[in-house]
């Protein structure tokens, strides 16, 4: 067989240049200290290469979604911690006005205290975030949530939304607590109907609770129970609508049987005597900063705390402040929740990523003495077809003649 000049030197060219490739992928995988850098390296290593890739992209943003979650809900769950012991704070002076020793100015002085409280209790609800995002909001960010009325009472302008952050594949937390849910939406100790005692009050009694337990006859309204001799040495009751109609008599009053009245049950207790009243209104809801401003309007208003009215009115916003202080430690143990679970996931992330690495080592790492190896070999093989390919291209007939 014939071979021409052309096709030796096109396949000596060849030889070399294919151990010239070979030599400079062995170099280029020994500067990276990949083994896979394309696809045609290793097409089933590529994928499950790939794949990992894209997993450990996906655990970063998890990673990035948990430390901004982290951030707020740590941020809201310090806030809650200080709204709760400012309120404690502000129970203990509440306590200490209602001592009968306290004069009208002392009273005052205690009062003057407490507005600063509750005007603190309001900068709280109204934190920013680092952004200057309203954290007690909802999703009302940009808005004061907690504004004072033209009435002096404290309106809440924010909403109920919940926002969220996905933490890991079908797994979200919630980042915030909505100011309703915090501050305003705290159970009505008494049940559903809120007691206004008349400070004409003579006999000593308090109403323990006014629920809602027939909804078919239920008709709300504002009902006022007036307290009647019957002449017999006992009195009645006499429950009167809020256009004055009378509704109902009861005969005779006994303070251990409720008074029912268009579905709504009324527990009284104590001794009341001919000519106290009191009404009721639906309140079903009672927000924490209602409370405080109603003992501070009692203090404030020199009444004597110690008569039957004061007794009873100040027995009612204690156990309204006691339902609102839970309502803001059970907001703040669900944060606390929620900073475990955060951590629980963050924990998670951290190992997957871990063996994550460790795969992807194992399959696109490069064994450097095997590499070393192999491009001395190729480069031993580069120049042996060098040189034989320069000894052959210099043969010539003359040299034999």
């Amino acid at each position: 067989m014939r071979i021409s000049t052309g096709q030796m030197f096109q396949q000596s060219t060849n030889s070399i240049l294919e151990k010239q490739s070979a030599t400079n992928s062995i170099m280029g995988q020994i500067s990276s200290g990949k083994r896979v850098e394309t696809a045609g390296d290793d097409p089933v290593a590529a994928i499950a290469i790939d794949n990992l890739k894209q997993r450990n992209t996906l655990v970063d943003q998890f990673v990035k979604n948990i430390d901004y979650a982290t951030n707020h809900v740590q941020q809201t769950e310090s806030q809650l911690g200080q709204a709760d012991d400012l309120a404690a704070s502000m129970k203990e002076s509440m306590l200490r006005a209602a001592n009968g020793s306290m004069t009208s100015a002392e009273r005052q002085t205690i009062a003057d205290d407490m507005r600063q409280s509750l005007e603190q209790l309001m900068s709280i609800a109204n934190t920013k975030d680092e952004s200057g995002n309203y954290i007690f909001g909802g999703t009302k960010t940009n808005d004061i949530p907690f504004a004072f009325d033209n009435n002096g009472q404290v309106v809440y302008s924010g909403d109920s939304g919940i926002r969220k952050s996905n933490i890991a594949t079908g797994v979200q937390v919630n980042t915030n607590t909505p100011g309703d849910a915090a501050f305003m939406n705290a159970p009505n100790a008494m049940g559903d109907y809120g007691v206004n005692y008349s400070s004409l009050q003579q006999g000593d009694f308090v109403v323990t609770s006014a629920k809602i337990t027939d909804d078919a006859a239920h008709l709300p309204d504002t009902y006022s129970f007036n307290f009647v001799d019957d002449g017999i040495g006992g009195l009645n009751v006499e429950v009167y609508d809020g256009a004055a109609n009378l509704v109902t008599t009861v005969t005779p009053f006994d303070a251990s049987v409720p008074v029912t009245v268009n579905g709504i049950t009324v527990n009284i207790d104590g001794e009341p005597q001919a000519g106290d009243t009191f009404s009721i209104n639906e309140v079903a809801e009672v927000s924490i900063f209602d409370t405080f401003s109603k003992a501070i309007a009692l203090f404030e208003s020199g009444e004597d705390t110690q008569t039957p009215a004061g007794q009873s009115e100040l027995a009612q916003l204690l156990n309204n402040l006691d339902s609102g202080v839970n309502q803001m430690s059970q907001q703040r143990s669900l944060t606390g929740n929620s900073l475990k679970v955060l951590q629980q996931y963050s924990d998670n992330h951290t190992d997957e990523k871990i063996i994550n690495t460790s795969a992807l080592s194992k399959l696109e790492d490069l064994d450097f003495a095997s590499a070393i190896t192999e491009f001395e070999k190729q480069q031993l093989a580069l120049n042996a077809v060098s040189s034989l390919f320069t000894k052959v291209g210099t043969l010539s007939l003359f040299d034999y003649i």
